[in-house]
């Protein structure tokens, strides 16, 4: 199982956590029942790693992701880009069968119907 964090993320959540001032905490994502198309994807920062937790450290950068929530977004990339629609991290998944119109929640590849696989948060 793996997830992969871009450079460019891995600048935010650095800068992120400096504002926070905290260096033993990490970046949480996670998959939660809700959204226009059933899953949506959310952030928090965290000092806990769990029992269940996968860490996946990128470019000196700590995740933390939850069982259910990393079967949900295997292979996934999470990037931080910059556009005229303001800024936004961007999860490019490829158990995403759908997404809906913000980008924000998506359908798994297994009952979705196989259209666009980038949510941005």
């Amino acid at each position: 199982m793996s997830l992969t964090l871009t450079e460019a993320a891995a600048k935010k959540i650095d800068g992120l956590l400096a504002d926070e001032d905290n260096a033993s905490m990490c970046l949480r994502i996670f998959v939660s029942g809700g959204g226009c198309s059933g899953f949506q994807y959310g952030f928090t920062f965290d000092e806990e790693i769990k029992d269940n937790d996968h860490v996946v450290e990128n470019h000196g950068v700590k995740l933390l992701v939850d069982q259910m929530s990393l079967d949900l977004i295997d292979g996934a990339e999470v990037d931080y880009q910059t556009s005229i629609n303001g800024e936004s991290f961007v999860i490019r998944n490829p158990n995403a069968g759908s997404t809906c119109g913000c980008g924000k929640s998506f359908t798994p590849a297994e009952t979705g119907a196989g259209c666009a696989n980038n949510a941005g948060y």
